[in-house]
Parts: structure tokens; sequence; C-alpha cells
């Protein structure tokens, strides 16, 4: 393994040996710096004329500068005495690619609206982003989606979507500013705002604050955003995967339009994976060493339809597939030149399992929950049993879900079959015992029951009734009846404890009343069997 790595960097079969010999095939890394510090044994010095210089060599992948282009070992510059290869600027040479260290979804963003794919409901032509943009008047806008949807993508690929035609003699009249709630807090949204200002007052051009993940900031964060955009001073662009309305303050809300991002569909990520795929420029075989690579349709298609509609993790999954192919054709020694093919199990490889978006502190969470219940609730045990498949493979906790379902027993199933209650809470007890993955079937057995059982909500609604008669203070503040009331001493029979209170067993047909006499004839519990008082 060392050796195959060390000629891949460009050193012969013959000084590969050598170095692995002299330092006991213990790494490559080693080998590499006996190799820099050592003059091979089997070049002799010459008298007429001095040693040529060692080769350079192909060290790029463990070396990477965003802004520099490694030398390749063809290049034969003479090494200094850094053990580190020389890097050369990229910008000195423009007809020189440089090395791609972005990932292929970094550098298949979109630059223009028109490039988005997927969101044709927010970029068509008579919406308001479109309508906002055509104008030069940008709005402030909270974009809210799934991960992998384009928010980012679309707030970047604004500014390069002002038509040229406009009377604005300035063709792009703002400047972007990019801040990730992860990393920044407010003094960087300060520092960003003052050089707002700044550049609004030296060259009038305005400024848009895109701040990615903007749910993470708390309300007092969110609160330092509230002049800014009174006052005009920047655009605010947000970025959310969750809902604004649980995450973000109602005064922000209110100062933004609020745009909501569909997760994509497999023939939208279809269309992306294969512009990724036939761009020799900086897609995927810029990925690969530049080597021209083909991607069947069936490839795009199996990417596409087990990426839950995120676009990064299919283009993700797509490099790691191309990668995987130009290892294995290296390792075969094919020609440098040959096409690499990716193939299905190539993608197979690189995805490993189908991707589930599922968060389970997020809005997903509740809607698949939701879903649950609902369907249950309508009686479609198949499809209750496919949103809890959906639950668990999205690494939901199952105590949870057999929590959810004890109240869905009492709250849907009630007193139509009280049996319900002691299925679910059995569940819960076996899901305790067994854990995951052997207490799946016990779950669905209990969906599977609770959905197929009769339905009644009269306990549920009686409860909620009787609340609101105590919250409305409706004999809230009335004692108890004197008959009802227990008298265990003597005082408190003398008094009027219990006095006129009728043991019903023992006169099951006597008639008296057991609610505070403002709420006599109240009847909270609807229900055939229940004693009409």
């Amino acid at each position: 393994m060392e050796k195959e790595l060390l000629l891949s960097m460009g050193f012969s079969e013959e000084l590969a040996a050598q170095a692995l010999a002299a330092t006991g095939s213990e790494s490559a890394a080693k080998a590499v710096d006996w190799i820099l510090n050592n003059k091979p044994p089997n070049v002799p010095p010459s008298s007429d004329s001095p040693s040529p210089p060692p080769f350079q060599p192909n060290l790029h992948r463990f070396f990477h500068s965003p802004s520099q282009r490694l030398i390749h070992h063809h290049d034969a510059v003479p090494l200094s005495n850094s053990k580190r290869p020389k890097l050369e600027d990229n910008t000195s040479n423009t007809n020189q690619k440089p090395i791609p260290h972005e990932p292929l979804s970094d550098r298949m963003r979109p630059r223009t609206l028109d490039d988005v794919v997927g969101q044709d409901h927010l970029l068509s032509s008579n919406s308001l982003l479109r309508s906002a943009v055509n104008r030069h008047r940008l709005p402030s806008l909270l974009l809210w989606g799934p991960p992998g949807t384009g928010k980012t993508s679309i707030a970047r690929a604004i500014l390069n979507s002002f038509p040229s035609s406009n009377p604005n003699p300035n063709p792009n009249p703002y400047r972007f500013v990019s801040l990730s709630a992860v990393t920044c807090g407010v003094k960087d949204v300060r520092d960003a705002v003052d050089e707002a200002r700044r550049s609004k007052n030296k060259d009038r051009r305005r400024t848009v604050l895109f701040v990615d993940e903007v749910h993470r900031f708390n309300k007092a964060q969110q609160d330092s955003f509230l002049p800014i955009i009174e006052d005009g001073s920047v655009v605010f662009i947000g970025a959310t995967t969750e809902n604004p309305s649980f995450h973000l303050i109602t005064p922000l809300l209110s100062r933004c339009t609020v745009l909501v991002l569909n997760p994509l569909k497999p023939e939208h990520l279809a269309r992306l994976l294969r512009r990724a795929a036939d761009d020799s420029r900086v897609g995927l075989t810029a990925s690969i060493g530049m080597r021209p690579v083909h991607v069947e349709d069936d490839v795009l298609g199996f990417i596409s339809a087990n990426c839950d509609g995120d676009a990064r993790v299919a283009l993700n999954a797509l490099e790691i597939a191309a990668t995987t192919a130009a290892a294995a054709a290296a390792r075969n020694n094919a020609a440098a030149a040959a096409v690499v093919t990716l193939g299905l199990e190539d993608a197979r490889e690189a995805l490993q399992c189908k991707h589930l978006a599922y968060d389970k502190a997020g809005e997903e969470h509740y809607n698949l929950i939701s879903a649950l219940h609902k369907s249950m609730r309508g009686n479609d045990a198949n499809a209750a049993v496919y949103w809890l498949a959906r639950m668990l493979e999205g690494g939901e906790q199952p105590l949870y879900i057999a929590r959810r379902l004890i109240r869905f027993a009492s709250e849907d199933v009630g007193l139509a079959d009280p049996s319900a209650l002691n299925q679910a809470v059995a569940c819960y007890q076996a899901c305790h015992f067994l854990g995951m993955p052997e207490c799946d079937v016990i779950l669905a057995q209990c969906v599977a029951y609770l959905a197929m059982a009769p339905k009644s909500i009269a306990v549920y609604r009686a409860i909620g009734a009787a609340k609101k008669a105590v919250k409305e203070s409706v004999g809230q503040n009335e004692g108890v009846p004197l008959h009802l009331r227990n008298a265990p001493t003597k005082l408190m029979k003398q008094i009027g404890y219990g006095k006129g209170y009728i043991y019903t067993p023992d006169d099951p047909t006597s008639v008296q009343s057991f609610l505070p006499s403002s709420l006599e004839g109240h009847k909270f519990l609807d229900w055939p069997d229940a004693a009409d008082r």
C-alpha cells in the first residue's frame, strides 16, 4: 500500500523501494521524508556537470491552497530547503486551471436565478422576487426550506441577476456580505452594518446582508437586526431550515417577506446531476483530476431517488462515486486518459443508505408524528405503519412514539375500546425492555391495533369542557356540597358533613346530585352509558 502511494506521487519504483527499505517500510510519510532529505544512492555525482535537481513529487493531495496551484512533478523545479513542495500563485497564469478544492456542490452553485432548479413558484417572471430584481428594489427576505433546496444559492444568485437594460446607472447597486449564525455574533453583525453604512455613503451601494441558519440566533441577537432593517442600512436576507413561526421573533417576521422553498423532486435533482456530469470546467471531471467521466442515466436516477430532495447530498454522493470509480480504475492500471465510467455499484457505495430528511428536534419531527396520529385517527392502518417506519428510520426514539400511542389510546379510542390503553401501555413497556431494532414490530402492532380500533373522543371532549368550566370560574369557588364531604370526626358530623348522602350500592335507584349547585344539570361527558343526572 505504501509503495503504491509513493508511485502515485510520481516517484520511480526503484526510488520508492529504496526509501521504504531505508525507513523499515513503516509509512509512506517517512519514506517521503527520507527521499526529500537524502540524495538517491544510485545517482553518482558527476565531476563535469552539477547534479540535476531532484523531481518535485506530486503531493497536491496532501497540500491544498484555495488560491494557489501546486507544480506537478513534470515541471521539474528544484526543491527548496523546506520539505513542503513549492507553491505557485494561480493568478499569475490565467490559462492554468486551479486544482479544485471546493466540494462539487459548492462549485456547481447556480450563478444566476435562471440557473436555479426546482423553485419555479418563487422565480417565475411574475413572482415577487423576479419583480424586485428587475426593479432593483430588493425587500428584506426570509428563505425557509429544507436543507439542500437552494436558499444560499438563491441569495447569492440574486446579485448576478440584475438586468443590464435597467436605467439605473449602476448595473449592480448592491454588495453582498455573508454571515453564519453558527459562527458569528452580534459584534460581527455590527461590523458588517458599519461597513455597509460606509459603503452606502461612499459609492451609494447598498449591502445585502445574508445570514445563514438565522434561527440559531437567540431573541436578543435577532433584536439587533430590527433597527438596521428599519432604517434601510442593509437588505436583510435570512435562511432557515426551521419554521420561522417558532424560531424567529415576531418583529423580525413583520419586517421580512417569507419565501418558502420546496424539497427538490427527483427530476430536479437529475437535472442538477447531469449538469455537473457534463460540465468539463468545474463539474465532475474536476473532481477526478480533469479526466473525462461517463455517467449513465440510471446512476443519476438512483442518486436522485435516494436523496430526499437534498441537492447537496445528491452532488456529494455523485462526487464520492466518481472518485471511487477513478480510484478503482487507477488500481487496475487504466490509462490516465481513459474515460472513467461511473456505475450503479459506485453510486450505491457512495450513498450507503437512503438519505432521510428528519430532525428529532425540528419541524419534520412534529410533521411526522402528526401524520402518524392523523392516519390512525382516520382508520388507515396502512398509512400509519408507513409513517411509523419513516420515524424509526429517521432515528426517532421508540419510547417517544410509544408515549404518543398511550395518549392516542385515550384521546381518540377512549371508551369505544377501553382495552386500547392496555395495549399502548404494554407496548411502551415492551419497547423499554427490548429497545431498537427488536421493538419495531411491537410498535407496528400497536399502531395497527389503534388504527383499526373503534374511535370515541367523548372522554377527550369531556375533560376539555370540564377544564373550561373550571377556568371560567363556573362553580370554581363553590365549596363541595356537604353531603359529598367525608365526616371522620364527631364535630364534622355535627355540622352536617356527609348528611343526606346515599350509599349507591345499597340503593342503586336513588337520585342525588354530585355537582355544585351552580352546575346542576350540566353535562360534560356525552356517552350513551353515562348516568344522566
